[in-house]
């Protein structure tokens, strides 16, 4: 019989904010040689617990916000490339390799994902609209992407090495810009989209007030590394 060629393991980094509901679906989907590390941002219906009994590596953020998350996970990471994933099931896992892809093979330094809804709700209009207004200051800016998503991978020492300073949700607004103009490649491929798992809500697009907090955060990551060009 042919030897089978050992899949490379590739860190999953998972920011985690009551997202019990989820957790279940989105870890067991996780491809072969995709390890979670589920980062909890102060939970109380039991995610930690419900992450490590399916077999996540579970560490704890106190600071709350997405970045603080995001970058406490990079660090706890192990392995050269790093992929991250919201926790909430609007994802699937499956899609991974096919960003993991062109960062292993070289041809891009980073890879994202570009949201295509695959159900009613998936992605609220206010949500949608803001994510076209930041999409668009990003391309006057070199950036060339039409979505923010929160799903993407990368090699993790540069990650770490772009020195992202934001702690809450313009983690990624500012991740992009830092990455653009140290020159990095990068390629946005699309990905479904769909509605988040029942019993979870968005911290961002579930509400009006998330949407225009996290609006907020991205016009101050703009305004600190220099406005829309």
């Amino acid at each position: 019989m042919p030897t089978r060629t050992p899949v490379p393991a590739i860190d999953v980094v998972l920011p985690c904010l009551d997202e019990a509901a989820a957790l279940p679906g989105v870890l067991t989907a996780l491809p072969p040689g995709y390890r979670a590390i589920v980062v909890d941002n102060g939970s109380r219906d039991g995610s930690p617990e419900i992450a490590a009994r399916h077999g996540a590596r579970v560490v704890h953020e106190p600071r709350r916000g997405y970045g603080a998350a995001v970058h406490t996970g990079l660090e706890a990471a192990a392995t050269d490339l790093v992929c991250v994933l919201d926790a909430d099931g609007s994802f699937d896992p499956g899609e991974l390799p096919a960003l993991v892809a062109p960062v292993a093979d070289g041809t891009a330094d980073l890879a994202v994902g570009r949201r295509r809804p695959v159900g009613a709700g998936a992605w609220p209009w206010h949500a949608r609209a803001g994510t076209a207004l930041v999409a668009a200051l990003l391309r006057r800016r070199g950036v060339p992407l039409r979505d923010l998503s929160p799903i993407r991978v990368a090699r993790r020492e540069a990650l770490l090495a772009l020195g992202v300073a934001d702690r809450a949700f313009g983690y990624p607004l500012e991740l992009l810009i830092r990455a653009a103009a140290a020159g990095w490649r990068i390629r946005e491929l699309d990905v479904r989209y769909a509605p988040r798992a029942a019993g979870t809500r968005s911290k961002v697009s579930g509400s009006v007030r998330g949407t225009l907090r996290a609006t907020r955060d991205f016009a101050g990551v703009l305004r600190t590394m220099g406005g829309d060009r």
